[in-house]
């Protein structure tokens, strides 16, 4: 049987730290003190009182599945705006090249959940222009370990309408495979009614924002088994491939990760191919591996987040068993979903074509 989970996952932390002159004038610039801070997995200690016992291998809060690798950012867009009555107005935009040498290893301190943990910090300084230093301010921000191109430039983005339709092109092969890498402050995360990256200074000369970056790509982690006494024998079972198809490589926004769509009928995508091989004995009968991918929605199902695979059994050298996973989503959260998929196998697969819907007889067990 097939079950899918959902999670958050904040894999990312970004403090920001605010500090200012004194006002003088209308306007005063702001030295604004960055910490770009990446949340690392370790061994905790069992008793600890805010772990649940036998925990052991602590990872990151809401980060599901196996350990695994994040590349350390190498580049951060960072937009701060302001509210100007009538809408929001960019104070400061500014693409960022981080040194690779400049990260160090730290706790961090914040009020959120994840205080306490290891972080990775990047420390920068920018300068910002605030109004009268009495500005209710948002901070966005974009990091990701490979270089992005953008739809727009980043001095067209003037009001929070531009800032909302600014996408990155998820096309070349590079991207799709670092899209685990690349992360985002999402435009629709509330924190006591407000955006959970905002800030003020209306009150205080030392405006300051923690801000949580988090995965613009869904995970979709994937176990198989064939059961022991169908591997061998003139009926054997081995699964001798496995593919992702159909992986959305269009525009893709920056800021509304779980808003993507597509035309019903998607063109040959780029196809993840090295989940299972015919030279893979090791995985034949039972493996797990997990590929990051861009959640969407196609016209006509609005809630529904399609997952291609095809799958070969006994070195089949036709088509394959496809299989469409239609994994329910809200397009209105701000997180992108991670999803875990457990196949059993008892019988070679048959070619066919077939679609499954999460929550009515999703799975596969042949």
């Amino acid at each position: 049987m097939r079950q899918v989970y959902k999670h958050i996952l904040p894999v990312i932390l970004a403090c920001w730290f605010i500090s200012s002159c004194t006002v003088h004038e209308e306007a005063v610039e702001v030295q604004m003190p960055i910490a770009l801070c990446l949340p690392v997995s370790e061994f905790v200690a069992a008793n600890q009182p805010r772990y649940a016992a036998g925990n052991g291998q602590r990872r990151v809060l809401g980060d599901p599945g196996q350990t695994e690798r994040f590349d350390l950012p190498r580049y951060a867009w960072f937009f701060a705006m302001k509210d100007d009555g009538a809408d929001w107005e960019v104070l400061h935009r500014e693409k960022l090249t981080l040194d690779g040498g400049s990260w160090e290893k730290t706790h961090y301190g914040g009020s959120y959940r994840t205080s306490g943990d290891s972080i990775y910090r990047y420390q920068t300084t920018l300068q910002i222009l605030l109004d009268n230093n009495k500005v209710d301010g948002r901070v966005y921000a974009v990091m990701s370990n490979v270089d992005l191109t953008f739809n727009k430039t980043m001095t067209s983005i003037n009001t929070l309408a531009d800032l909302l339709d600014w996408q990155f092109d998820a096309s070349s092969a590079e991207v799709q495979q670092n899209l685990q890498h690349i992360y985002t402050s999402p435009y629709n995360y509330i924190e006591n009614g407000d955006y959970y990256g905002a800030f003020s200074n209306r009150h205080t000369k030392v405006p300051q924002v923690n801000l949580l970056l988090y995965h613009v790509a869904a995970k979709v982690d994937l176990k198989w088994n064939v059961d022991e006494d169908k591997r061998t024998g003139a009926e054997g079972v081995r699964l001798t491939y496995m593919e992702a198809r159909n992986l959305y490589n269009g525009w893709s926004y920056a800021f509304r990760p779980m808003e993507n769509t597509a035309p019903a009928v998607l063109s040959e995508g780029y196809n993840i191919t090295n989940i299972v091989t015919s030279s893979d004995v090791g995985l034949w009968w039972e493996g797990r591996d997990y590929f990051y991918t861009l959640p969407y929605t196609v016209s006509g199902s609005p809630d529904l987040f399609p997952l291609q695979l095809t799958m070969k059994t006994n070195d089949d050298a036709s088509d394959g068993y496809r299989l469409t996973l239609n994994q329910r989503i809200d397009t209105t959260d701000p997180f992108v979903p991670w999803i875990r998929g457990n196949f059993r196998l008892t019988k070679p697969l048959q070619n066919t074509t077939e679609t499954k819907t999460e929550g009515v007889d999703y799975g596969v067990e042949p």
